[in-house]
């Protein structure tokens, strides 16, 4: 099981960034993923969950309205369009899967939200 994220970045408040997570070594279809972040000196917390074919999406009150997640099946990919960007959403950004209650991370993305 691979998941490698992209798309992070350093971008003025008000912006917006798209992030992508790249899976492979299991059938991406068959398993919901999330986003967490996690930012310094605080626990990581989940950010936004996607249902198996994208029907259900979840998303923590901080960023509801503002970020939106999305999956593509066919290419294996999830991602977290991110606008609106605050200074306090400044975190390094990871993507997961469970798989027979396993839990399975990338390596994160930093975003950084400053002017």
């Amino acid at each position: 099981v691979q998941l490698v994220e992209s798309g992070g970045g350093l971008v003025q408040p008000g912006g917006s960034l798209r992030l992508s997570c790249a899976a492979s070594g299991f059938t991406f279809s068959n398993y919901a993923m999330s986003w967490y972040r996690q930012a310094p000196g605080k626990e990581r917390e989940l950010v936004s969950f996607i249902t198996t074919g994208g029907g259900v999406t979840n998303y923590v009150q901080p960023v509801t309205g503002r970020f939106t997640i999305s999956r593509d099946n066919a290419k294996n990919m999830v991602y977290l369009q991110m606008n609106s960007l605050k200074p306090e959403d400044t975190a390094k950004y990871y993507c997961k899967t469970r798989i027979w209650g396993r839990d399975y991370w990338g390596q994160g993305t930093q975003v950084t939200v400053s002017s």
